[in-house]
């Protein structure tokens, strides 16, 4: 009998070259670069070439993909209207999903093979901040802010959201943040974007089932909860320490510790603290960084935990001015440029992922008829 693995743990389903978490060393790499040569010196841009084809670009191809990318953005009439009015008030993450799906309605079917992935993945990237910024917009009442070519990709964002071209300081922050949560091994989402891929489905589904397991607060939903546990501490004036026993006491989890792979801090979390600090200390709320500093000496002291990614990316995102409610859907933005680096990959000399499951109910019950029962 085959051994249960529960959760897949330690399981190995495949072989990649896109990305390896270090667990012991609290070290990530993509295609082979170091985190933290990549994230103080790429581009978003770069990050998104280099995941896709396995090499960092030329300035003759970087030029080419950002205006690839640039000349995408805008959004049909159709999935605009649809974003800003029938999802308005749906949750950030079912409109973003609901609205890369049907884009596919305005694609060619993209053929299932790795450049058939790269063709549709530069629509799905081009159009996901477009997707985001609007609704978020159209929640607060605002009209949509058309992209403006002349940026990048973390700058158009930033600049769709706010209607303002953003600092220099911001736009940074923001590229940071996107190139630090691009790719990250086989986690929860890239595994199901790879397990849609492997049914030999188009591109776009693939993307839609990984933002729908994004969409969970054990995966891209934590850095949302960590800025509400963040706001109820602040509501109740305690002490960040205080408050964290008590969550512990009640059998709460605190959001943004621990991870099923490192075993030391996420080398992405030690980039976005700096960016937490340096972007409260800027709009005067410095203590959304203090308590979580408090909070994260805390619980390696009580529990042993380090820190993961989401548990500073809240607080970056607080200073960004950026509503608690799309930090997730910031997530998505960035690690969709996983996604389908993964679904190429998969489609690349595929093979149906189909795992097995240890059946442990009944086996020799009998047919009783209805009114027998």
């Amino acid at each position: 009998m085959a051994q249960l693995k529960e959760g897949l743990a330690g399981v190995v389903v495949a072989q990649s070259k896109i990305s390896k978490v270090f667990g012991e060393e609290g070290r990530l790499i993509y295609q082979g670069y170091d985190i933290d040569d990549l994230a103080p010196n790429a581009t978003f841009e770069e990050t998104a070439y280099l995941l896709w084809n396995g090499e960092l670009p030329t300035q003759k191809e970087l030029q080419a993909f950002q205006q690839q990318i640039q000349e995408k953005r805008s959004l049909p009439s159709e999935i605009m209207n649809l974003v800003t009015g029938p999802l308005v008030e749906a949750h950030p993450m079912a409109a973003l999903r609901t609205a890369v799906s049907a884009l596919a309605a305005y694609s060619p079917d993209p053929a299932p093979t790795p450049q058939g992935a790269l063709q549709a993945g530069t629509d799905i990237l081009a159009k996901m901040p477009t997707i985001t910024a609007a609704h978020q917009r159209a929640q607060q009442g605002k009209d949509p802010v058309e992209p403006d070519e002349d940026l990048d990709h973390a700058g158009a964002f930033a600049h769709m959201l706010t209607g303002e071209r953003p600092t220099e300081e911001a736009h940074d922050a923001m590229t940071q943040a996107l190139v630090l949560h691009a790719d990250h091994g086989f986690n929860a989402s890239t595994f199901s974007a790879r397990v849609t891929a492997s049914t030999l489905s188009d591109t776009y589904s693939a993307v839609t089932s990984a933002i729908g397991t994004l969409k969970g607060g054990l995966h891209g939903g934590a850095n949302t909860n960590v800025m509400k546990m963040l706001e109820a501490l602040d509501a109740s004036g305690e002490d960040p320490v205080d408050h964290a026993k008590g969550l512990l006491e009640d059998g709460e989890k605190i959001p943004g510790f621990g991870h099923r792979v490192y075993r030391t801090m996420d080398p992405r979390a030690v980039h976005l603290k700096q960016w937490s600090q340096k972007l409260c200390d800027q709009i005067g709320e410095p203590h959304w960084y203090e308590h979580t500093a408090a909070i994260q000496d805390f619980m390696l002291e009580e529990k042993g935990l380090h820190p993961n990614v989401d548990l500073y990316s809240a607080s970056t995102y607080r200073g960004l001015g950026i509503d608690k409610a799309y930090y997730t859907p910031i997530f998505a933005i960035s690690r969709v440029a996983g996604w389908i680096a993964h679904v190429a990959e998969q489609y690349d000399g595929n093979k149906l992922i189909r795992p097995r499951a240890e059946y442990v109910g009944e086996t020799d019950l009998t047919w009783e008829d209805l009114s027998d029962r």
